[in-house]
């Protein structure tokens, strides 16, 4: 075991010098992460009312259809933005802000600012959903929100780097842990693609076919360059601080880091497949979608080996139960992203509900259920009390895990069937229609299914911000009788 390997460490009994300074780096992120947590929750609670009323809308189009701001076409994009920019951007945020305190050993600075920032990245969500019910989005996916709305969002991303860059300038350690690799890049890549695609985008500098393919190098690279650190991050954090073990390799994460920095930003490109495009700009595309192997392979061999072992810690703690699960998510959706991007199976997959559930895959069962695992381990530390019910964190698990299972398995057998339907001459198109019908029911069904999870979630985080002070017995366990390490306040 190498000496960086043995330094990311995580261990449940800490000396009491660690227990000093990680209760003050607690103390400093508890108001600025727990209102971007906070804030998360609500967002995402409103982004799954509209998921719900989108999934009804597509079996049922006649479903308050004469209310003209929820017409299939403004709470859809309504929807993917405030989960994007609302639930799962704050939250990562707030994962991010947390783990480069602790991994610094620093007190988070520019407190006032983060929650002025957060509270003006809400004005900003808040804003641009409204223009998108109004409709007066924009339609450019995954950037619907009015140009000027982008401004809002831009500030606070500078306010993030600049505490980012101010923790890393005075960290107390020497070692760079790997998961400070994929936060710090976060935070370089992100605002610049965010920017670039808005000013690319929306002033008009751009139109037509580049238009189309600047849009892809942004929505593409939302997942890849913003989501994925913030969740390999968070997973290279956990898996070592639950488990009590140093990861597997360090040098094999550092090469899954700068490969992935390498190759995912040329994969948008294969979107386009079919497109009026050069054809060396598509093939660029598959080229880096399928070098993607070599990072979602090092990191896959990484959370296995150091999961090796200890898979009976899934039954005991609620943590590592989402972590590995958006863990294993990760792997599959790369893969399956891989295979995707060429040419024999975009032009079946491409245009049906197969690239939805795709992107449900990345976006939902990898980043969602990593950050759920995260909450789950830093609101203890951040408001000094345990979570108040073990039943009601394995019940939002399970209809979460459940859910998004059926919504992949539904809409990916379903969407492939119906692009060999719809690439048959001889099949009418509104046969191939009436054939996902039952497809796009089982979709209803797991979005209420992740519906009532995320109700119990932010019950659970209600009651962990706004409950009754004082600490449990011990930490909430999904089997209390085991003791699982790494779980406790002071962990």
């Amino acid at each position: 075991m190498s000496s960086s390997d043995k330094a990311a460490v995580g261990t449940s009994q800490a000396p009491a010098e660690d227990l000093v300074w990680r209760a003050d780096v607690d103390r400093s992120c508890r108001v600025p992460v727990g209102f971007f947590f906070a804030s998360a929750v609500f967002w995402l609670l409103v982004g799954t009312l509209l998921a719900v009323l989108a999934a009804k809308k597509m079996h049922t189009p006649e479903f308050l259809a004469n209310w003209e701001f929820l017409t299939f076409g403004r709470i859809r994009p309504a929807h993917l933005n405030t989960t994007i920019f609302g639930w799962a951007s704050m939250a990562g945020v707030g994962v991010l802000l947390w783990l480069e305190a602790r991994l610094c050993r620093v007190r988070l600075p520019l407190g006032g600012l983060l929650v002025a920032g957060c509270t003006l990245w809400n004005v900003a969500v808040a804003g641009g959903t409204y223009e998108i019910l109004a409709g007066r989005g924009t339609s450019v996916e995954w950037l619907e929100f009015p140009y000027f709305w982008s401004f809002f969002f831009a500030g606070v991303f500078g306010v993030v780097m600049v505490a980012s860059i101010m923790m890393f300038s005075a960290r107390r350690v020497s070692h760079i842990y790997v998961s400070q690799w994929y936060l710090f890049g976060s935070v370089l890549w992100f605002p610049f693609l965010y920017l670039m695609a808005n000013t690319l985008i929306h002033p008009g500098a751009l139109g037509g076919v580049v238009q189309a393919v600047a849009n892809w190098w942004f929505a593409h690279n939302v997942l890849g360059l913003w989501f994925t650190p913030v969740g390999l991050a968070t997973v290279y954090y956990l898996l070592p601080k639950l488990l009590g073990v140093p990861i597997h390799s360090y040098h094999l994460s550092i090469l899954g880091f700068w490969t992935l920095a390498l190759f995912y930003n040329w994969a948008g490109t294969h979107h386009l497949i079919g497109g009026p495009i050069p054809a060396w700009l598509v093939t660029v595309g598959i080229v880096g979608s399928m070098m993607m192997f070599i990072p979602v392979g090092t990191v896959a061999i990484n959370h296995h080996m150091t999961m090796r072992g200890h898979f009976h810690r899934l039954l005991d703690s609620p943590t590592l139960r989402f972590t590995v699960f958006g863990a294993m998510s990760y792997t599959a959706v790369s893969v399956q992203g891989s295979l995707t991007s060429l040419r024999m199976v975009n032009e079946v997959g491409h245009f049906t509900h197969y690239t939805v559930a795709h992107a449900h895959l990345g976006v939902y069962a990898f980043f969602t259920m990593v950050m759920f695992g995260a909450i789950y381990y830093i609101a203890p530390r951040l408001f000094h009390r345990e979570w108040a019910s073990a039943r009601f964190i394995s019940l939002h698990f399970w209809t979460v895990a459940v859910g998004i299972a059926l919504y992949w398995v539904g809409l990916t057998l379903g969407g492939w069937r119906q692009g060999l339907m719809m690439n048959d001459p001889d099949i009418p198109f509104l046969d191939t229609m009436a054939f996902t019908v039952p497809y796009l029911w089982s979709r209803t069904l797991a979005g209420v299914l992740m519906a009532v999870g995320h109700v119990v979630f932010a019950v659970l985080v209600w009651r962990m911000v706004f409950g009754p002070g004082g600490l449990r017995t011990g930490p909430t366990l999904l089997r209390p009788r085991v003791a699982a390490g790494g779980e406790g306040v002071d962990a």
